[in-house]
């Protein structure tokens, strides 16, 4: 639900009951992951998806029901390919759905809108909600914060929150959204419990180095893509406001200097559009050891060639130099500014996501990539704790 947490933050501000339907496990082909939600208001109001169309009509009937009684629903649609009024996917794949109520007379409320506000407002946050277990356990809701700091539980089972919340924050870290299943008697009364585990991160960042037409285009790519993007150029009569309205912030200093001393991490995208040595060398020999995600330079072969003599004699090694995309973007034969920044988004979503950047007419790949997801489907498990149910 965290993935539609800014929509429901004004339903929650108006005071609307509503009902959250939530995907908590995929099997084979399915459009959307863990975490994907639909939301019905007691007005009949919906947002978000949870398939992509193809059964967003029965989750809005489910959710109308739990508004209606207060009660949680779990249902599988699979592929309907045997019979054509048959509600389910016709990719061929089968998700698991949690609906659940949001009601001001709950007793979650308090915890489903703290969780709601903290994805609204771009806090680091765990939400853990139960999708099956003993009955007394189904409506309980955990908030985990990054510090530790919680709020709610799973009634009288401070042996399960505990355990929950050390989960929670291992997913956290991550930045997983998954199901996780848990069979420790002691707390479970011999029932394994499945745990949703939803995770909300500050937006991942884009840093585009070099103010000029081309980068333009980009910050706008990257807002859509849901980057906060930042701007860096050492002219200031270049990264100036005016030039980059869409930006979330412009920085005027040396590009290698700013890097150094910026804040990144695992999510971070570094785009270098200067094609100016004196810019990109100190930058790129900074950025190449730094452990972001994607890496990219524009500029034709030509420089891409002596560019990576340059590092090389730096002190760059080979092995550094892979991690570079250079010249930026796929082959998309584009020419404008606005179909450079396609072609440029397009290779940092592959590269998140192992697509393989070619056609899908005709090609014999996935169709759905997730770096993280990949390869998971559910599957049952033994006994054990702490065991994630698409692993």
């Amino acid at each position: 639900m965290l993935d539609i947490a800014d929509e429901l933050s004004r339903w929650i501000e108006l005071g609307r009951d509503f009902a959250v339907a939530t995907v908590v496990g995929v099997s084979g082909s399915a459009p959307r992951q863990p975490g994907a939600a639909l939301a019905v208001d007691e007005e009949g109001h919906a947002i978000g998806s949870v398939s992509g169309g193809c059964v967003e009509g029965a989750v809005y009937e489910l959710c109308r029901e739990a508004i209606a009684d207060g009660v949680n629903r779990r249902e599988r649609f699979g592929y309907s390919n045997d019979d054509a009024f048959a509600v389910g996917l016709t990719c061929g794949g089968a998700i698991d759905i949690l609906v659940t109520p949001v009601r001001a007379e709950d007793r979650t409320y308090a915890v489903l809108s703290a969780a709601v506000a903290a994805a609204t407002a771009g806090q680091a946050a765990a939400l853990a909600r139960i999708v099956s277990g003993p009955a007394e356990l189904v409506d309980g809701a955990l908030l985990v914060r990054p510090d530790g700091s919680r709020l709610g539980g799973f009634g009288d089972q401070p042996e399960l929150d505990d355990t929950v919340a050390g989960e929670a924050l291992a997913y956290l870290d991550a930045g997983r959204t998954a199901a996780l299943r848990i069979c420790e008697e002691r707390f479970t009364s011999g029932s394994p419990v499945t745990v949703l585990i939803e995770t909300s991160l500050p937006a991942p960042r884009m840093i585009v180095f070099g103010a000029i037409d081309y980068a333009s285009a980009l910050v706008k790519m990257g807002k859509f893509l849901g980057y906060h993007v930042t701007v860096c150029d050492a002219r200031p009569a270049f990264a100036t406001a005016a030039r980059f309205p869409d930006a979330d912030e412009i920085v005027v200093e040396w590009p290698h200097r700013y890097l150094g001393r910026t804040d990144v991490d695992g999510r971070t995208v570094v785009c270098v559009l200067t094609h100016d040595a004196k810019f990109d060398i100190p930058l790129l020999h900074l950025a190449l050891r730094l452990p972001v995600a994607y890496i990219g330079a524009m500029g034709s072969r030509r420089t891409h060639l002596d560019r990576t003599e340059r590092l090389r004699e730096a002190g760059v090694t080979e092995a550094e130099l892979a991690r570079l995309h250079s010249p930026i973007g796929i082959d998309l034969g584009a020419r404008t500014p606005e179909e450079v920044a396609v072609s440029i988004a397009s290779e940092i979503v592959a590269n998140m996501r192992g697509g393989s950047g070619v056609s899908l007419t005709g090609a014999h790949t996935a169709i759905h990539h997730d770096a993280v997801a990949r390869g998971q489907g559910m599957t049952s498990f033994g006994s054990g704790m702490g065991q994630d149910e698409n692993s």
